[in-house]
């Protein structure tokens, strides 16, 4: 019998040698792995600067927070952010918890990105910040979104949490804005246990992203820094604190498995897009079912299937016939965002009457995809669902 799951693990051999090491070392705490596997996945990317945290959600914590304590503030209380009404919780809630108003913009039913000509309209003289989701491993269109910026002082972030190897143009995700964020938990591209990064290539960001990943003390700063006249006596640097900061440290054990997970990355996303290719040439023209369409070069996390307007098929109905043939399914992230309860406690705006939000809610799931051949397992998808 075929099982088709949602994801599957990243390891072998390699990744047990790394953990032992760190047994070896007694040093549990963020240390040599982590840095150095900060520095390499910062070269990867692209950035100047890498901090590794313990999941891609304080990742985001941790990128909304930075723009508060820069000596000239980026964002302030009651600022307003366009968010799409599709993502992961996280992508909200560190936002709703700094204080800002949220303006949740429609998606594109092909894309599941921002709806460009929505964002256009919904963008105006009170938008501070747009936080920008790459959903599923589908960068968004940035030269559209760079266009809609224009001159004006609008920050743009990235939640690369779901796209990690993803490109558009030849430039990888997470780079765009001035802040990206990533996940390494065990279903994405790469898995560290649990683990998160945030990019960037502002110094003084870098330095408060260091400061606040633990404890917000001067200790993790080196001595000549954008944010503190750090002295130079160890023991009354050992707990000064400068900002007012989480511990979200990762374990040292997360940076040592990291570092041999980003050598395997780019042989995971050459098979991803290998199984996409695949898929799509089975799914592209489905009777019933619409899917993700590449916006340039997607890292292809998932595989979106999304039940046509006029279709007659039931959304419930095709769930319990993949759950009943071993195929794993979920929806897609959240649905449309703004369904839920959790909103009575945000300062919020929805713009326009987001109607594919609500169709892919209404109609939307997602299957795996992973770093092996699926094509067997596509096949069978394709047989079940007709």
């Amino acid at each position: 019998m075929i099982k088709y799951s949602l994801a599957s693990s990243t390891w072998d051999d390699k990744e047990l040698r790394a953990i032992q090491s760190v047994i070896d070392s007694d040093m549990y705490t963020m240390s040599k792995g982590v840095s150095g596997f900060e520095t390499q996945f910062a070269e990867y990317v692209g950035s100047k600067y890498s901090v590794m945290v313990n999941s891609g959600s304080s990742a985001n914590l941790l990128a909304v927070a930075a723009l508060f304590y820069t000596k000239q503030p980026k964002l302030k209380k009651g600022d307003e952010v366009i968010v799409p009404a599709v993502s992961w919780s996280t992508t909200y809630y560190p936002l709703y918890q700094y204080g800002l108003k949220l303006k949740f913009v429609d998606i594109d039913l092909e894309t599941l990105n921002f709806d460009l000509d929505a964002l256009e309209q919904a963008v105006n003289s009170k938008t501070k910040m747009i936080m920008a989701v790459n959903l599923l491993g589908n960068p968004n269109n940035f030269d559209c979104i760079a266009d809609i910026i224009g001159d004006r002082r609008i920050l743009l972030v990235e939640d690369n949490c779901e796209s990690m190897g993803a490109q558009f143009k030849g430039k990888q995700t997470g780079t765009f804005g001035v802040m990206g964020t990533f996940s390494t938990f065990f279903s994405h591209h790469m898995s560290t246990m649990e683990g998160g990064l945030i990019v960037t290539d502002d110094e003084e960001l870098y330095h408060v992203l260091l400061s606040i990943r633990a404890h917000g003390w001067t200790r993790n700063l080196p001595d000549e820094n954008k944010i503190s006249n750090k002295g130079k006596d160890w023991f009354s640097e050992s707990f000064r604190f400068l900002l007012p900061g989480y511990n979200v440290r990762p374990l040292e054990m997360s940076g040592a498995i990291g570092q041999e997970q980003l050598k395997k990355l780019p042989s995971f996303l050459q098979q991803r897009r290998r199984n996409a290719e695949y898929f799509v040439s089975l799914f592209k023209n489905h009777e019933h079912f619409l899917i993700q369409k590449d916006q340039d070069n997607s890292s292809w996390f998932g595989f979106s299937l999304i039940i046509k307007p006029g279709s007659d098929l039931k959304r419930a109905e095709v769930v319990d016939q993949l759950r009943e043939k071993h195929i794993e399914c979920r929806p897609i992230v959240t649905g449309n965002f703004t369904k839920n309860e959790v909103l009575k406690y945000f300062k919020y705006e929805i713009f326009g009457d987001l109607k594919n939000a609500r169709h892919l809610d209404d109609h939307g799931l997602f299957v795996g995809n992973h770093q092996v051949p699926l094509n067997k397992e596509i096949e069978y998808l394709y047989e079940v669902l007709g």
